[in-house]
C-alpha cells in the first residue's frame, strides 16, 4: 500500500490532489498533528489503495525538528512514506487568492496576504525539503493537476522508479518541479526552416531533419549515457520520482524531439516512463 504525505503551500492545489487520491481509492486524512502520524499509520490496513496524510503550515509552525524526527522514525520502521509537495509561484498565488477572495491561514497573525504567502514558504521548507515528488501547479489547471498526480503518484502501481521527460520553452521560464534541466538551444533549429516551422518535435519531417544532424546525435546519446549513469543512483537513494526537462527556444521542436527520443530509451528499463510537452499541450488548451 501506497503512503504518501502531500504538502504544499496554501492555493498551490494540495485539496485537489487529496480530492485525486480520495478519488483513487486512498484513505485521505488532512491536517492531521504530526506527531499523531506514526499512530495513523498503524491503524489504516492495507483494505485501502493508500494513504495520502495532508500536512500545511498549520502542522509545522513549532514543529520543525518535530518533523525531522518523524521521518527518521519512519525511515527505520515496516512504512516507507513518500513526501509530495506542491508549490506555485508568489505571483500565482497572489491572484488566486484575490480571485477567490478566500483568506490565507496565516493572515490570522497579522500578516498582510503577501508577507503570508511568504511566511508559510518557511515554515514548510523541513517538508519541501523531504520531498521526492514536487509538483508545480503555476500553470496547471485543477483538472491538470489530478492527471499529474494519478499518473505520477499511482502509475501502474509497480516498485519501478516514475520518471518523466519534460519538454518546454526557455521563452516562458524552465518548470519549477524539474530534478534536472538541460538545454538544447545548441542544436540546429527546424523554426528558421519555413517549410518544418508548423511542424512538432514529434512529426517526422521534423524528426527526419533533426536525425541527419550529427551534432543533435551527440547530444542524446551523452543525455542518455549520463542518465543511465545517474538515475540508478538516485533509486539507491530511495527516490521513487524523477524529472528530467528538455528546454529549447519556444518548446515546439528540438526539446519535444529530445525529450521523445530519451522517453523512448528509458522505457524499456522503467515501465513508469512518462511524457508531458509542456509548450504543446498549452498551445492545444490540453
Amino acid at each position: 500500500m501506497k503512503r504518501i504525505i502531500v504538502s504544499g503551500r496554501s492555493g498551490s492545489g494540495k485539496t485537489v490532489a487529496l480530492r485525486a487520491l480520495e478519488d483513487q481509492g486512498f484513505y485521505c486524512v488532512d491536517n492531521i498533528p504530526v506527531k499523531l502520524i506514526p499512530a495513523l499509520l498503524d491503524q489504516i490496513g492495507d483494505e485501502h489503495a493508500g494513504l495520502a496524510i495532508g500536512i500545511d503550515a498549520r502542522n509545522v509552525a513549532h514543529t520543525v525538528e518535530e518533523f525531522d524526527s518523524l521521518i527518521s522514525q519512519i525511515e527505520q520502521s515496516q512504512y516507507s512514506l513518500d513526501v509530495v509537495f506542491i508549490d506555485a509561484n508568489d505571483a500565482t498565488l497572489l491572484k488566486r487568492f484575490s480571485e477567490t477572495r478566500r483568506r490565507h491561514p496565516l493572515t490570522a497573525e497579522g500578516l498582510s496576504l503577501a508577507e503570508a504567502i511568504e511566511k508559510e514558504k518557511q515554515r514548510l521548507e523541513p517538508v519541501s525539503r523531504y520531498a521526492q515528488l514536487v509538483i508545480d501547479t503555476t500553470s496547471k489547471s485543477p483538472h491538470e493537476l489530478c492527471e499529474v498526480i494519478v499518473g505520477r503518484v499511482l502509475g501502474d502501481q509497480s516498485p519501478h522508479l516514475s520518471l518523466l521527460f519534460k519538454s518546454f520553452g526557455f521563452k516562458n521560464g524552465p518548470p519549477g518541479d524539474a530534478d534536472f534541466v538541460f538545454d538544447s538551444r545548441c542544436l540546429p533549429n527546424p523554426y528558421w526552416d519555413e517549410t518544418l516551422r508548423a511542424y512538432s518535435g514529434r512529426d517526422n519531417p521534423v524528426i527526419d531533419f533533426l536525425e541527419s544532424q550529427p551534432l543533435t546525435q551527440e547530444f542524446c546519446w551523452q543525455l542518455k549515457i549520463f542518465l543511465q549513469t545517474w538515475i540508478p543512483r538516485f533509486e539507491q537513494d530511495n527516490r521513487n520520482y524523477l524529472t528530467v526537462a528538455i528546454g529549447c527556444t519556444g518548446g515546439q521542436h528540438r526539446s519535444v524531439y529530445v525529450a521523445e527520443k530519451l522517453a523512448k530509451n528509458f522505457l524499456p528499463r522503467y515501465p513508469n516512463t512518462q511524457i508531458r510537452h509542456r509548450e504543446l499541450e498549452s498551445k492545444n488548451g490540453d
